[in-house]
């Protein structure tokens, strides 16, 4: 099996296995309890918000939330924020972008439901967020700019710092969610200026269930899970410590492994697309490498439907996706290839492969002749959806 689709989610890497099996056996208290166990998870508990805090550079360990995920750290900063700034400072409106995950864009319908208003801006056909209508949408009632890092879809990686100058200007706040980028771009909450991120562990060689809230003090946010103090009250529920100390562990093993390899996988993703589209004739890529995260590779086929690609793809024991594992079940062209200007046509002959640590130059060659073969076959045959 050849996995093309890490970008839906990371094996678990070894050394996040033994801490997580570790942390298991030897934390069983509940971190909050006021007894011995409960003190020894505690202790171990606030060990793994330092190391966060400090592979993200924020400022104090306090200002790392720990959530069940990206979804979740995107909608408790969406809507947490947007409601913080209206009850602060009378602020009513969030902008986005027209490529948002669904996590941050569904929040913002939400918002517009309860009074909000929110703003969606368009992209350039690279999936760059248009700077102008961005200046445009900014006033004095802007409460939230949430922006993502890096797009799950076609890998495009926004100006975030830039994003992050022009919204405080004005006195908004900014949340990215930056869930497709450890591992693969630097993430410093510091150079970036943002006053919340979002990080979900299976993305970057952890387990499931477990991500990051990064929330700048000082930051309004309104907490939407209730019922306890837990995360300094900003999110109730029993702390999982053995996912938290897992997460920990990988984020430092998947920092680790972007300085080291890199370049070796922007060079893996480049090998790809250079044999793709010298042995498949109709071949192209959608976004820009230029701006484009070093793992990701949106290409779309002339006169193939993905989903049949897919499913002959599955077939020959090669993985990868139409776009967000969420929306797998989806047949039209997904938002973020709408947004860049393709058609129905061309985003349905779309698929994104997404390359991890773990995969080799050899797989490369063999997904390439695979396709060379597969593409003009199902180029032969109608296009039945």
């Amino acid at each position: 099996m050849i996995n093309f689709d890490q970008n839906a989610t990371t094996p678990v890497d070894e050394a996040v296995l033994e801490e997580l099996i570790r942390a298991t056996r030897e934390f069983s208290g509940n971190s909050s309890s006021g007894h011995t166990l409960g003190a020894k998870a505690g202790k171990y508990l606030r060990e793994c918000r330092e190391r966060v805090a400090k592979l993200l550079n924020a400022a104090d360990a306090d200002e790392i939330v720990f959530t069940s995920g990206g979804t979740e750290s995107d909608n408790a900063a969406v809507r947490g924020i947007a409601y913080g700034m209206r009850a602060e400072q009378g602020r009513d409106e969030v902008v986005t972008s027209a490529i948002e995950h669904r996590a941050v864009l569904a929040p913002c319908d939400w918002l517009a439901k309860q009074g909000f208003k929110s703003t969606v801006l368009p992209v350039d056909t690279n999936g760059v967020v248009d700077m102008g209508a961005l200046r445009d949408s900014l006033g004095p009632k802007t409460a939230l700019v949430s922006i993502m890092l890096a797009n799950n879809e076609i890998g495009t990686i926004q100006p975030i710092a830039e994003i992050s100058r022009l919204a405080h200007d004005i006195g908004a706040k900014l949340h990215t969610d930056a869930v497709q980028a450890v591992g693969k771009l630097p993430v410093d909450v510091q150079a970036l200026g943002v006053d919340s991120l979002s990080l979900s562990a299976h993305k970057f060689y952890g387990p499931k269930g477990v991500g990051v809230l990064y929330l700048r003090k000082g930051t309004p946010c309104e907490c939407f899970m209730l019922g306890g103090t837990h995360e300094g009250g900003r999110r109730a529920g029993t702390v999982p410590l053995p996912q938290i100390a897992a997460l920990a562990k990988a984020l430092e093993v998947s920092e680790e492994k972007r300085i080291k390899h890199g370049a070796e996988l922007r060079t893996l993703r480049d090998q790809l697309i250079a044999e793709l589209t010298a042995k498949v004739p109709g071949t192209h890529v959608n976004g820009s490498l230029e701006t484009c995260t070093p793992n990701t590779a949106s290409i779309r086929f002339d006169g193939v439907y993905g989903g049949h690609l897919l499913r002959r793809m599955d077939e020959e024991g090669i993985l990868a996706s139409a776009g967000s594992a969420c929306m797998w079940e989806i047949t039209k062209p997904s938002h973020v290839l709408t947004a860049l200007g393709l058609s129905d046509e061309e985003g349905g002959g779309t698929i994104r492969f997404s390359l991890g640590y773990g995969n080799t130059a050899e797989e490369v060659t063999q997904v390439a002749d695979k396709l060379a073969k597969l593409v003009p076959e199902l180029r032969a045959q109608p296009i039945e959806k």
